[in-house]
């Protein structure tokens, strides 16, 4: 499966063609937490996290994983062994929380950008993730 970001509200995988939304600032190529950037690449994606108690299991060939109140996403620089990746959520860590009260997080996909050997600063938590107004993201691909 390839996804390809053609422009900031073009989003292709393979022949189909989806309405989005990127980062607030753009796409780039030297990406920073915070820095409201989509990372600009060819990346892989991982599973798809979804909330059962919304939604039904979706009929994908994604490994699929239900999204639970303790899941969490770490963005703490300070932790390198845990940035961007998806843990149980301690206070003390700064993180993106999966169970949002709005709808964004009803169906998610990582995308696989800074994973193998996250660099602490460089970006994490950049998802695939739902919209509903299609307004600029902190980072993320929204459809």
């Amino acid at each position: 499966m390839t996804i390809f970001v053609k422009n900031k509200h073009t989003l292709i995988i393979d022949e189909f063609k989806f309405k989005c939304c990127i980062g607030k600032k753009g796409l780039t190529k030297n990406k920073k937490e915070g820095d409201k950037k989509t990372p600009k690449g060819t990346f892989e994606i991982e599973n798809l996290y979804f909330r059962r108690d919304r939604k039904k299991k979706p009929l994908t060939t994604l490994k699929c994983i239900e999204i639970r109140k303790e899941m969490g996403w770490c963005d703490d620089a300070r932790l390198p062994k845990r940035y961007n990746k998806l843990f149980k959520i301690k206070k003390k860590i700064k993180h993106e929380k999966l169970t949002r009260n709005d709808h964004k997080y009803d169906f998610l996909i990582p995308i696989k950008y800074n994973f193998k050997k996250p660099i602490p600063g460089k970006g994490s938590c950049i998802f695939i993730h739902l919209t509903k107004d299609y307004k600029p993201t902190a980072g993320c691909i929204s459809l």
